[in-house]
């Protein structure tokens, strides 16, 4: 492998590392909030499920971000780099704000702003980017929904059973838990998988598109090294400041984006757990009261939603003008 070629898969690992890092608070925020269990068995935990997750359910998404978004045929090694470089700049700035951002929705703008900037908007392959989008932007709005329905189904069934209830709901926060740290390992770390396949493609280590395992274990490492390591930052974001946070809350917001990632991931479709996560979270306390939940920092996230896409983008656009002026 060339030298290009090694920077590009440190780069996509590291990507995996800040993304682990950050999506840590979105799975064990409401089961910290909620007192099931501490925060380092919290983080522990889901980063051995994480790590075992693309293991488990496959590379479908890995494929749709690898070969289904752009023309490998017309790109080269700067281009990924570039994109890649923007992600990362625009996930730190986020980080550091103590914003919730998507770093899938950093990804995919880094890549589009790299792809537009290097290749033109021909390398693009539209229908493929289409289902991209679609995927990112109505994930949040059936995270809202179902963990609304899910929700009031669940004081539904347990409208007669008395405060001993509770201990269910704390203690089945370690299935729903895994459940969303497994959908999360599926579908997060395999849109580095589809990077770097993509990249071994374009440096000619491979001849078509696939995931060798080597890559498939790098990345699942990656991403569960960063959620070992944790987002303490982003967990006091998710985790308190939308409304108090009880076990049935956490169950709840835990099993609707478990199904809602893992659903996306059996289809190939990459979906932002942020996203998924903060919108449950809305769903599931609006389903007992709307004035319940804090809606200043709910727009806050959206607005920070809607930026990062073209944001990453400029980013990356940026970068690579000056890769080809340092050239």
């Amino acid at each position: 492998m060339s030298l290009q070629l090694y920077i590009v898969i440190g780069l996509a690992l590291l990507f995996d590392f800040l993304n682990g890092i950050r999506d840590s608070s979105n799975i064990v925020a409401t089961m910290i909030a909620s007192r099931a269990f501490s925060p380092r068995f919290a983080l522990g935990l889901t980063a051995v499920a994480e790590f075992a997750g693309p293991f488990l359910f496959g590379i479908a998404v890995a494929t749709m971000i690898g070969e289904e978004v752009v023309q490998s045929n017309v790109l080269n090694l700067d281009v990924i780099i570039a994109g890649l470089l923007g992600a990362i700049v625009w996930n730190l700035i986020t980080w550091f704000l103590g914003l919730p951002s998507s770093s899938s929705h950093a990804l995919i703008g880094g890549i589009i702003g790299a792809v537009m900037a290097g290749a033109g908007f021909g390398a693009i392959k539209l229908q493929g980017l289409e289902k991209v989008l679609i995927a990112l932007f109505a994930s949040p709005l059936i995270g809202f929904a179902v963990g609304f329905i899910l929700t009031r189904l669940i004081y539904f069934l347990a409208r007669d059973a008395t405060p001993e209830i509770n201990k269910f709901f704390k203690n089945g926060q370690l299935f729903t838990a895994l459940v969303m740290a497994f959908s999360h390992g599926t579908n997060d770390a395999q849109k580095t998988m589809g990077i770097i396949a993509l990249s071994l493609v374009i440096g000619g280590y491979l001849p078509k598109f696939q995931v060798p395992i080597w890559v498939i274990v790098l990345s699942a490492g990656a991403i569960a090294l960063g959620t070992a390591l944790g987002g303490w930052r982003l967990i006091r974001t998710l985790g308190g400041k939308f409304y108090k946070i009880r076990p049935v809350h956490s169950f709840s917001t835990q099993l609707t984006s478990g199904i809602v990632i893992l659903t996306a991931s059996f289809f190939g479709l990459p979906v932002s757990t942020s996203q998924v996560v903060s919108s449950a979270i809305i769903g599931v306390g609006s389903s007992e009261s709307f004035a319940k939940v804090r809606w200043s920092v709910a727009e806050d996230i959206v607005s920070a939603w809607f930026i990062t896409i073209p944001a990453s983008a400029l980013a990356s656009a940026g970068v690579y003008w000056l890769l080809m002026l340092w050239r």
